[in-house]
């Protein structure tokens, strides 16, 4: 059985990052994974989003529409923007973080202030994480997205230590222990 995770978020969060980790830990726990990749225009604060495919053998990365079993938003607006994909049995997570796009930046639209309310409405199973706040309570607002990988490893029946090998293979090795604090932090909470 294939199963599918959508990484959604804006540009300098670290989504691809979070993409290399959760697909170094499902190959690493013997799975075929596909990833691609959609930058937008990431560089100027866009959406980013990541497709992340794993099974015993997975033909394509790309997730159609209600496909996704999990989608990990690392901003509510983002979570917003992709509620179609999740599956009815399917989570999102998301981080509680509120980045405002360029329309609300330049006072064209108001960021929406009942995006929970709306996906209650649709009837989506969520879990929220102030992930922005937990990194900085670590010391390095850097981390919110491996805290968010501790979030979706806790879903996944993969083992702690493949999660931590990975973090220590895709980080810069500066970084590996505060990364590796956040991914725990995460995880164990």
């Amino acid at each position: 059985m294939v199963k599918s995770i959508l990484i959604v978020g804006v540009g300098g969060q670290g989504t691809l990052l979070t993409s290399r980790v959760v697909g170094n830990a499902l190959t690493a726990a013997g799975y075929d994974v596909k990833i691609s990749e959609i930058h937008g225009m990431a560089q100027r604060g866009g959406s980013v989003m990541t497709f992340v495919r794993y099974g015993e053998k997975v033909h394509s990365p790309l997730i159609e529409e209600a496909g996704a079993d999990v989608v990990l938003a690392f901003e509510k607006l983002e979570a917003l923007r992709y509620v179609d994909v999740v599956k009815k049995d399917g989570v999102m997570i998301i981080n509680t973080q509120e980045i405002a796009p360029m329309p609300v930046v330049i006072g064209n639209a108001k960021y929406p202030d009942d995006i929970l309310e709306q996906l209650d409405k649709n009837g989506v199973n969520y879990e929220t994480v102030d992930a922005t706040n937990e990194a900085l309570a670590l010391g390095n607002i850097r981390v919110a997205n491996v805290i968010l990988i501790g979030k979706i490893a806790k879903r996944l029946d993969i083992d702690k230590e493949i999660w931590l090998s990975a973090i220590e293979k895709c980080v810069p090795a500066k970084t590996v222990e505060i990364n590796k604090k956040a991914f725990l932090s995460g995880y164990e909470n």
